[in-house]
């Protein structure tokens, strides 16, 4: 093999490794292991289409829908299998790309060219952009046939901040799950309960807690944060990876009992 030649299989190699969500086989071998049903709907907005990854349950009765928020790299494999995950425990989850239509040529997440790529379109959606794609959603999967008339809402770092503000902006939310992302500078609005999910070791997201509580308390809102020691930003991810520390993997155990603990109130 020449030297361009090998150069040049380096850099395809290179650039496939950083694909959003490239570090992530084993999530993808997670969902096609799976036994429920999958799908990819389009949601309609206006003139514009939201790409979404749903998830059904295996049950007789209709069922409670979770809107799942991706993180700052779009939507990878490892949201999906949060997807799945709600839908094993019994619930429809939908998992919406909020990228869609931002990559190069009109497309979605899987169609950057690697995370950076999606962090920086991220960092440039509107606010209200985002939440017309999540009312979208929203409306889509509470009215389909198998669900039961209720949605909540879960976000993981930049989608827990768009989870706490997603509760600002509609009413009928049974419930807000905020893993790791800030809260809004506004909570009047808020109707549904806030759950929050923190890890000890996350200094920059943390040190905003006491000013949400601040503000849901003098809003008499209801805004339960709990922060798991020795777990670092990101820890639902990081502990569901195989290779993951043991601190992550233990937050991450704690916080879904937790969180299907809560799903069986609303």
């Amino acid at each position: 093999m020449t030297y361009r030649r090998f150069a040049i299989c380096a850099w395809i190699a290179l650039a496939a490794a950083s694909a959003p969500g490239a570090a992530q086989d084993w999530a993808k071998q997670e969902l096609e292991k799976s036994p429920r049903h999958h799908e990819w709907v389009q949601v309609k907005r206006g003139d514009s289409v939201v790409h979404a990854f749903l998830v059904y349950p295996e049950t007789k009765r209709k069922a409670t829908a979770l809107v799942v928020i991706h993180e700052n790299q779009g939507l990878t494999d490892w949201v999906r299998t949060v997807a799945d995950q709600l839908a094993a425990a019994g619930y429809i989850a939908i998992a919406p790309d909020l990228l869609s239509g931002m990559a190069p040529g009109g497309g979605k997440t899987s169609d950057f060219s690697g995370p950076d790529a999606a962090r920086e379109a991220i960092s440039k959606l509107p606010p209200d952009n985002v939440t017309a794609d999540l009312n979208a959603v929203a409306d889509y999967v509470v009215k389909l046939p198998a669900a039961s008339g209720k949605v909540a809402v879960a976000g993981f770092c930049w989608g827990g901040s768009q989870s706490f503000r997603f509760a600002t902006n509609r009413g009928d939310l049974a419930a807000a799950f905020v893993f790791y992302g800030t809260g809004p500078a506004a909570v009047e609005s808020i109707k549904a309960p806030v759950y929050g999910f923190y890890g000890g070791n996350d200094a920059r997201v943390n040190a905003t807690i006491p000013k949400s509580e601040e503000l849901m308390k003098q809003a008499g809102k209801r805004y339960e944060p709990v922060t798991y020691e020795g777990a670092g930003h990101g820890f639902m991810r990081a502990g569901q990876d195989p290779n993951g520390a043991e601190p992550n993997k233990k937050a991450r155990d704690e916080s879904w009992q937790r969180w299907l603990a809560l799903l069986k109130k609303i």
